[in-house]
């Protein structure tokens, strides 16, 4: 799959707390992540830093091979990860209360995974159709799971800022997981609640269907997001699913 992402800070925050990656395994296996660090200070651009960098670094050694070794991996390295980012702002002041959002996806030649932990994202565009794979982990989107409120007042509600599940804030951590074939000419994105803070889903698929470039449509939704107002960091990670590799 081929990929491209980039981050901005947008243009109200000071600092950039988003982090993103790609990494291939011992197998060419790729994995991408992207992660919106919280906290004070500059406590969530360690946290979402540490995060995409010791996953990495810990897939870049890894020899998984299939979709039942992926979900066993993602899993175990996501409750390391959280250990290690309680560990450390346990011991540093300036790191207390640190956490970060998580959206991640391992890439086969044939399948996908994807996981996710907070309200970061994960699309698939196929066959003209633009699909929200992930559920974010708020409280706005928690009552709409308990049919206490609709999706449209979720969109507006006080609770989408108030995230229930994150990586480094408890001892014990769950992240969904979803898997699913792939085929050629699938399209994913991978994207921080900067972007869909401020672009609806109709105006990423226009961009995504319209610009042939895929640089340039992660370019082109940073843009439109800032335009729209950038309240928060950005950032936007798109891979293409190309024949020959399917």
């Amino acid at each position: 799959m081929k990929i491209a992402y980039a981050t901005d800070t947008g243009r109200v925050r000071a600092d950039n707390q988003d982090y993103v990656g790609a990494f291939k395994n011992q197998l060419g296996v790729q994995l991408a992540i992207v992660a919106d660090g919280v906290g004070g200070e500059q406590a969530g651009d360690v946290a979402s830093n540490m995060a995409v960098s010791h996953l990495g670094n810990a897939w870049r050694q890894a020899t998984v091979q299939t979709i039942a070794e992926a979900k066993t991996w993602i899993v175990q390295a996501i409750q390391q990860e959280n250990a290690t980012i309680l560990e450390t702002a346990g011991r540093y002041r300036t790191l207390e209360g640190m956490a970060t959002t998580i959206v991640l996806a391992v890439i086969f030649p044939d399948q996908i995974c994807f996981g996710n932990l907070g309200d970061s994202r994960a699309y698939m565009l196929r066959n003209a159709q633009l699909f929200q794979i992930t559920e974010d982990h708020n409280l706005a989107q928690e009552l709409v799971r308990a049919g206490s409120m609709t999706p449209d007042e979720a969109s507006v509600n006080g609770g989408r800022n108030v995230l229930t599940r994150q990586l480094g804030v408890n001892e014990e951590t769950e992240i969904d997981l979803f898997d699913f074939a792939l085929q050629p000419g699938d399209e994913i994105l991978l994207t921080t609640d900067g972007l869909v803070k401020h672009l609806s889903d109709q105006v990423i698929y226009d961009t995504l269907t319209q610009v042939s470039s895929m640089t340039e449509a992660v370019s082109q939704l940073i843009q439109q997001t800032n335009e729209a107002g950038g309240s928060d960091n950005v950032t936007v990670l798109l891979g293409y699913q190309e024949s020959e590799d399917a």
